[in-house]
């Protein structure tokens, strides 16, 4: 699966399929410089069970990463996964 990403000023999204019809999104905003809120994530249900929410997740990390951002997962689903993975706590925002 390919995850894709849309920015648009302080909004954007990782996503699986096409724009308007995604089968998997994770929201997030960029409320000042150098954060980034994950807001939301959904994986339609014919997806559910492969992982993808997860993989959503890990996409927001590496793009953190690469731009120097710190991550504050307000999203229930993002905040458990950031607590099953001691290995994305550097990218967390304290």
């Amino acid at each position: 699966m390919v995850i894709l990403h849309k920015q648009t000023g302080g909004k954007g999204i990782f996503f699986i399929g096409e724009e308007g019809a995604f089968l998997a999104e994770m929201v997030y905003t960029l409320p000042s410089p150098g954060k980034m809120i994950i807001e939301h994530t959904e994986v339609s249900e014919e997806l559910r069970g492969q992982n993808i929410g997860y993989q959503l997740v890990s996409a927001a990390v590496d793009y953190a990463r690469h731009h120097s951002l710190k991550i504050i997962p307000l999203c229930p689903f993002a905040n458990a996964v950031f607590k099953k993975k001691p290995e994305f706590a550097d990218i967390l925002f304290s």
